[in-house]
Formats: C-alpha cells, structure tokens, sequence
C-alpha cells in the first residue's frame, strides 16, 4: 500500500498510467468487451484488469493520477448505444459525473460508434478490463500533461 495513491490501482495498472505519454490513448472496458483479443493489438500486447471494481469505481481511480487532454475535444470518450446514439445508460452517466468531479467542471464525453470504437481500441496504447456488467461501460480516455510549477 502507498499513501496517497488510491489503493484500487493495482501495480500494472499504475505501471502502465505512467509509461503512457502525452495524447495516448487508455481503453476502459466492461466484462462484455472483447479485451484480451483486443488488448493484444495494442502497444502494451497485454491485458490489465481491474476486475472487482464498476465502470464508475475504475475511472475514480485512474482520474486520480492521470490528467486528461485540456486540447482537444476527444480527450474522453463513451461507446455509443446501437441505434440509440444519444442514449445515455446509467453507466455511462456514473462515468461522466466522475470525470466533471476530476476535472472540477462540466465537461462531456464525445460519443464513439461502436465499431469505430473497437478500431479505437486496437490502436490505444492499453486497454484495462473492469468489472462492469451493464451493458456500454466502455470508455476512452486521452491522457494529458502535468504542467510545470509556477
């Protein structure tokens, strides 16, 4: 355990956030996601889990240490429901509230169609699989910088 790191960040996770550079892109994925075939396509080759934890529950912890994209407008991303783009599940809303709370502002995620998102994925640096069960608790993230001290 370490002080001050949220302790549902398992060591390859933690790893991974910090190898990841300025404008990667992280996949948070629920249990119906294809990630282990996926996850093999993409820089790190290999799977991360955060399997006893929800959508919402991952993306507290990760947002804890990862800064998101401040300039672009895709620096999050939700997979959209098949013939319900704009449908927003409950997960997806856990999720959105989670990131306004880190970045201390409103600010939504961009939809992705799902077969794009797939796409998405096998080109992101990692994807981590949680727990999640419902349905469309998939996520991008597009990691940002730490800017220097004052």
């Amino acid at each position: 355990m370490l002080k001050g790191i949220d302790n549902r960040l398992n060591a390859e996770v933690l790893a991974c956030l910090r190898a990841m550079g300025h404008g990667d892109v992280l996949i948070l994925a629920d249990t119906n996601f294809p990630s282990d075939s996926v996850a093999r396509a993409t820089v790190t080759g290999q799977l991360l889990r955060m399997e006893n934890l929800t959508s919402a529950e991952a993306m507290r912890a990760i947002l804890s240490v990862l800064p998101l994209d401040t300039f672009v407008d895709d620096f999050a991303g939700r997979m959209e429901v098949v013939g319900a783009p704009d449908d927003l599940p409950a997960v997806q809303r856990e999720v959105q509230a989670e990131i306004d709370r880190a970045e201390g502002r409103p600010r939504p995620m961009v939809s992705i169609e799902r077969f794009a998102f797939y796409d998405m994925a096998r080109a992101a640096y990692a994807v981590i699989q949680t727990g999640e069960r419902r349905f469309y608790g998939c996520f991008m993230l597009r990691k940002g910088v730490i800017p220097p001290d004052a």
